[in-house]
C-alpha cells in the first residue's frame, strides 16, 4: 500500500512538472493519459524539459520512428520529450538498441558535405547519432536523429557515454506476437556468459520475443546471452529499470514508452518481473552483474533474420567496434571461442 501511495505521488508530481514546463500545453486534469497527450500534442521543433523531477539515477532514451517523438527517462520518469526528425525514405533510421559511443559538441559530418551535427551523441560507426538540426515535421534525415537545437544541449549534458537509446517504430495497432504456447517452449541455442568481454559500467538486457532469448550487455557490449522461457504474450516494446534490490526481491519499475497507452512509471511486483526465465545457472551469472540502474527491454521483435510481410522487425542488438559484439557459443558459460 506504501508502495502503491508513492507511485501514485511520483506519478503525480512528474505529471505537474511536465505539463507545466510545455509553453503552450494549458493545465488539464490530471488523468492517465495527460503527459503522453503533451507529448502528442508537440508541435515539431517543440519539447519539454525538467531535470528536477528526477534528479538522479539511470537514464534511458526511447526514440520512436512512428510518432517522430523522443522520451528521455532517468530513474523510470521521464524528465524530457521532444519532436524528432528521423531518417527520410533510403536513408531510414535502424531500429534496435544502442549504447552512446562516442559525445561532441562540435561535429561535422565526414559523409554529408561536411554539414554540422551540433551536441553530436554517435549511437553507431557508420554515421548514425543524435544531433541539433532542422525538424520540419517529418523523417527528413540521413539516418541521424535530429533533435530541436535548444534541446540538443540539455539532452547532451545529462547523457552519458555506454547509456542506452532504444530506437523503435511502434504505431499505434498491435502487431502479431507468438502465442502464449510458443512462448512457452526455450529455443535451441547454447547459454553465453563473458563477462571478461565488458568488466564495467551499465547493464542492460534485451529480450526477444520472437527469438524467445534474452542478451546482456555491459557498457553497451554483449557480454552473454541466454534461450528463455515466459508467460503470456508480447505484443508490443516494454521497458523496464531495476530501482533496488532487497535480498532476493528485485524491484522493477515500468517505463512508459511515446506511442503506447499512457500508463506512468509503476513499480512492477517481483513473481512479474521473474516471468522470464532461464537457466539457473545464467540466472546466478546475471544475478551477479544487475543491481539497481539496470535496464531491460522487451521486444516482440527478433533480433536475428529479417522477414517480410507481418512477420516482427529486424532490430539491431547493439553497435560497437567491429568484431567485439559478436555471438559466442559456450554451453557451460566458461568462455570458449566465438561462432558467427
Amino acid at each position: 500500500m506504501l508502495r502503491s501511495k508513492r507511485s501514485r505521488a511520483l506519478i503525480l508530481a512528474a505529471s505537474v512538472a511536465l505539463l507545466a514546463t510545455a509553453g503552450a500545453a494549458q493545465m488539464q486534469p490530471l488523468d492517465a493519459g495527460n503527459v503522453m497527450d503533451a507529448v502528442a500534442r508537440l508541435k515539431p521543433g517543440q519539447y519539454i524539459w525538467a531535470p528536477d523531477i528526477a534528479p538522479e539515477g539511470p537514464m534511458l532514451v526511447i526514440v520512436n520512428i512512428a510518432t517522430q517523438r523522443l522520451v528521455a527517462y532517468r530513474n523510470g520518469v521521464p524528465i524530457g520529450v521532444s519532436t524528432v526528425s528521423t531518417g527520410k525514405p533510403g536513408h531510414r533510421t535502424p531500429l534496435g538498441v544502442f549504447p552512446i559511443l562516442q559525445k561532441a559538441k562540435y561535429h561535422r559530418s565526414s559523409k554529408y558535405s561536411n554539414a554540422p551535427m551540433p551536441f553530436m551523441q554517435r549511437l553507431t560507426w557508420y554515421g548514425i547519432a543524435l544531433h541539433g538540426g532542422a525538424l520540419p515535421g517529418y523523417p527528413a534525415s540521413h539516418g541521424c536523429i535530429r533533435l530541436p537545437h535548444d534541446f540538443a544541449p540539455l539532452l547532451f549534458g545529462a547523457t552519458e557515454l555506454g547509456m542506452t537509446v532504444v530506437i523503435v517504430n511502434q504505431p499505434a495497432e498491435l502487431r502479431v506476437a507468438p502465442t502464449p504456447q510458443l512462448t512457452r517452449q526455450a529455443p535451441p541455442g547454447p547459454a553465453v556468459w563473458r563477462p571478461e568481454l565488458s568488466p564495467s559500467g551499465p547493464v542492460s538486457i534485451v529480450v526477444s520475443a520472437a527469438d524467445r532469448r534474452m542478451v546482456v550487455l555491459r557498457n553497451g557490449v554483449e557480454i552473454g546471452s541466454a534461450p528463455v522461457t515466459f508467460e503470456g504474450v508480447i505484443d508490443r516494446v516494454q521497458a523496464y529499470v531495476l530501482r533496488d534490490v532487497v535480498g532476493s526481491d528485485y524491484r522493477w519499475a515500468k517505463v512508459p514508452l511515446p506511442g503506447q497507452p499512457a500508463a506512468m512509471a509503476y513499480d512492477m511486483p517481483s513473481q512479474a518481473a521473474g516471468r522470464f526465465q532461464g537457466s539457473d545457472p545464467f540466472r546466478r551469472a546475471l544475478a551477479a552483474v544487475v543491481g539497481p540502474g539496470t535496464t531491460m527491454v522487451v521486444i516482440p521483435d527478433t533480433l536475428g533474420m529479417n522477414s517480410g510481410g507481418g512477420a516482427p522487425q529486424q532490430m539491431t542488438v547493439i553497435e560497437n567496434e567491429p568484431g567485439v559484439a559478436e555471438w559466442l557459443g559456450d554451453e557451460e558459460l566458461s568462455g570458449g571461442s566465438p561462432a558467427r
